[in-house]
């Protein structure tokens, strides 16, 4: 299983804009569908956004529709989502997730690997 990690969390303000990014050290991501969930305390983990191996297809949660994007970079190996428009519903542990299949319906039971988050804060 590939090893997955995430950076560029951190705490804005109601309005503002945060980009994460997922990386695969010493591996690669470009034969890998991923994913971002979140999970906000006392919540269960959701899906955010997809990005599938096959043709780079994405998928969005209708929470976050028209404020993030999910984006590949293949040379340097990294998948983005830029959020935003960001508000306080927002505010979660995002974790960047890899699978080998192409399905990119947001089911976390379709990832095997995932990194160990990071924390997003919006403030009102």
């Amino acid at each position: 299983q590939v090893k997955v990690a995430e950076s560029g969390g951190g705490e804005v303000q109601s309005g503002g804009s945060l980009t994460l990014t997922c990386a695969a050290p010493g591996s690669t991501l470009f034969y890998h569908t991923v994913a971002w969930f979140r999970q906000a305390p006392g919540k269960a983990r959701e899906g955010v956004s997809c990005i599938s191996v096959i043709d780079d297809k994405t998928n969005y949660a209708d929470s976050v529709k028209g404020r993030f994007t999910i984006s590949r970079d293949k040379g340097k190996n990294v998948v983005f989502l830029q959020m935003n428009h960001l508000n306080p519903g927002d505010t979660g542990l995002y974790y960047c997730a890899a699978s080998i299949w192409e399905q990119c319906d947001l089911n976390p039971k379709d990832f095997g690997s995932w990194g160990q988050g990071a924390q997003v804060t919006v403030s009102s």
